[in-house]
């Protein structure tokens, strides 16, 4: 494992609802990041095929609309493993770049008609090395995908070292973010939607809490990249250009921003690391070391599925 490293935080757009399409921009963001020497990329929540926006707009009673919506979502979901993934495993290894990609899951195991928020780990030799799946949607978001449970809670390691993710306000939570330090995480992923200052401020906290590298990536994604015929469309403020700036960036052990937040534009993030230095921010603060205190406090984590 060398100390010194390239990541990056591919803040695209997808192709909205278009799994092959969105795949191939994939590819493409991580052939680019491999020939700029990037060893680990972040794509954002739910990229393949994108996220949901219509759940904060069409109301629950529009069940005409939401089921059209819902069918052509899951149609254009991922099952792990599966051609997508295969693909994404190819680009990967031809690339020599480990990756973390938001995607829709399909519930294979069992209807393959329900959803989970997924973040999928691909290591850079075009192996899976894991997946974990959302806990909790976040208000609307709870009429899209299912509950992930505490067997996909797990960092893994990588190439690069040990890689872990949490998506979006799973970051809020105190006790997944101590799961993720208990189990030695060097650099946390953080694939999201939130892009406001107080998302910022809490990224920051990780990081210096964690003594870990925190890659925040939300997509950057315009009106117009939505096609016309999602008639949702015409709920946005007609004046409106960006639903999502990004804001994506990347924070040090010390909880100081590295790189970003890169806001209005669609490009990749990239940053060098040294991994020593989360020793050193260790050294007055170790959450899951000498500050753990396991005779006072002690974390269970339900792993059975």
């Amino acid at each position: 494992m060398q100390k010194l490293l390239k990541v990056a935080a591919a803040q695209f757009a997808p192709s909205f609802l278009n799994k092959k399409e969105t795949l191939e921009k994939a590819c493409d963001v991580i052939a680019r990041a491999g020939k700029e020497g990037v060893r680990l990329v972040v794509f954002p929540e739910v990229f393949i095929p994108g996220y949901p926006d219509w759940v904060w707009l069409v109301p629950n009673n529009q069940n005409a609309e939401l089921n059209e919506l819902y069918v052509e979502l899951v149609q254009n979901a991922v099952s792990i493993p599966d051609e997508t993934t295969a693909q994404l495993c190819s680009a990967a290894k031809k690339s020599g770049v480990n990756v973390v990609i938001g995607l829709h899951e399909r519930n294979t195991e069992s209807s393959s008609a329900s959803l989970y928020n997924t973040i999928l780990f691909i290591d850079e030799q075009g192996r899976i090395a894991g997946k974990h799946r959302k806990l909790i949607p976040t208000g609307g978001e709870r009429l899209i995908w299912a509950r992930g449970g505490g067997d996909t809670l797990d960092a893994f390691d990588m190439p690069v070292g040990r890689v872990g993710g949490l998506i979006c306000w799973e970051m809020f939570m105190p006790l997944a973010r101590t799961a993720m330090y208990s189990q030695g995480v060097q650099i946390l992923a953080a694939p999201t939607w939130d892009k406001s200052s107080g998302w910022m401020i809490a990224m920051q906290h990780a990081a210096r809490e964690g003594g870990c590298f925190v890659i925040s990536c939300c997509m950057a994604l315009k009106k117009e990249d939505i096609p016309d015929t999602y008639t949702f469309k015409k709920l946005y403020p007609t004046d409106r250009e960006w639903i999502s700036k990004g804001n994506s960036c990347i924070i040090g052990p010390n909880g100081k921003i590295i790189a970003g937040p890169l806001e209005n534009s669609k490009d990749l993030l990239i940053a060098e690391i040294d991994l020593s230095r989360i020793l050193a921010a260790k050294r007055l603060f170790d959450v899951s070391g000498h500050y753990a205190r396991p005779d006072v406090f002690r974390l269970q984590i339900q792993q059975d599925k």
